[in-house]
């Protein structure tokens, strides 16, 4: 940062939790009429923005997070569509960064992205970014994303990510996928969980390796101020334990995306009581559906 640039402070008062009482665009009966925006952009904070992409583009409707630190700002995961046309990420992003820059100029910004893990509604807009200035794309695949976290070496280390002043804490986390990763943000108290905890369908692709990183969880979220646990969808419906069908374009009744600590304990006594029993099986806020 050049001389006479503001620094932000991310560590006084940090974690500062704000409520999510938000109402997410959740498709609409008619996806040739929807009127939604491509992108909701919701300002969590002056520094910390969640996105949703739009059901009528695709039925995944993915959550993505951009996060702002001093020297760079990071984009977690880049959504389902990987046409610029239909889902302008890329320029949505580059919006929202020049925002920030000219409310807190410096030169020599950069923008990192990083993935929860590689499924394609969660890396398919990697591609808008790869001509972009000043930024690095680090590839979801297990390889790729562990050896930049340096999870290919000690899988149980935590990994830190300097945005400048703002320092991430990463965890390989394992079960949904071989390669997931998940984030927390010390400035915000955020757990960014991806795939593997969110109010929906929970696919197991390792029972071991799933129960692992619940444990894992629990035990890193009691030794630290956790706001707010978010996943990367909402499937359930407002119900308890009933879900929206898979490929729904429309879910008026959707729960809060935001989940807590505790649902990491209900997860874990699911999966104790589930056993090794197959099928799938229905909890209030989310369901276990092993890869048997």
């Amino acid at each position: 940062m050049g001389a006479g640039t503001s620094f932000v402070d991310f560590t006084d008062g940090a974690p500062r939790r704000r409520e999510l009482d938000v109402r997410w665009i959740h498709g609409s009966p008619s996806a040739k009429h929807n009127t939604d925006p491509d992108i909701q952009v919701h300002p969590y904070d002056e520094h910390t923005v969640i996105l949703r992409q739009n059901m009528a583009i695709d039925y995944e409707a993915p959550f993505l997070f951009l996060l702002f630190g001093n020297s760079q700002a990071v984009l977690i995961d880049t959504g389902a569509t990987a046409s610029a046309e239909f889902f302008p990420l890329r320029r949505v992003v580059d919006e929202l960064v020049d925002g920030w820059l000219a409310r807190h100029p410096r030169k020599g910004y950069r923008l990192l992205v990083l993935h929860t893990h590689p499924h394609h509604d969660h890396i398919a807009g990697d591609g808008q970014f790869a001509d972009r200035p000043d930024t690095t794309v680090v590839g979801a695949d297990l390889t790729t994303a562990w050896g930049h976290l340096g999870f290919d070496e000690d899988p149980t280390t935590v990994a830190r990510v300097d945005l400048g002043g703002r320092v991430l804490e990463c965890l390989a986390t394992p079960g949904h996928h071989e390669a997931a990763v998940t984030f927390y943000d010390p400035w915000t108290g955020f757990l960014l969980t991806g795939d593997t905890v969110y109010p929906g369908r929970l696919y197991i692709q390792d029972r071991p390796a799933f129960a692992r990183t619940i444990d894992r969880l629990i035990d890193f979220c009691a030794r630290r101020p956790v706001t707010h646990v978010l996943g990367c969808h909402i499937e359930m419906t407002d119900e308890p334990g009933v879900d929206y069908p898979v490929r729904t374009t429309y879910q008026p009744d959707e729960p809060a995306l935001q989940m807590t600590t505790g649902h990491l304990h209900e997860i874990r006594a699911a999966l104790e009581e589930i056993g090794d029993r197959p099928g799938r099986h229905a909890f209030p806020l989310f369901v276990i559906c092993p890869d048997d």
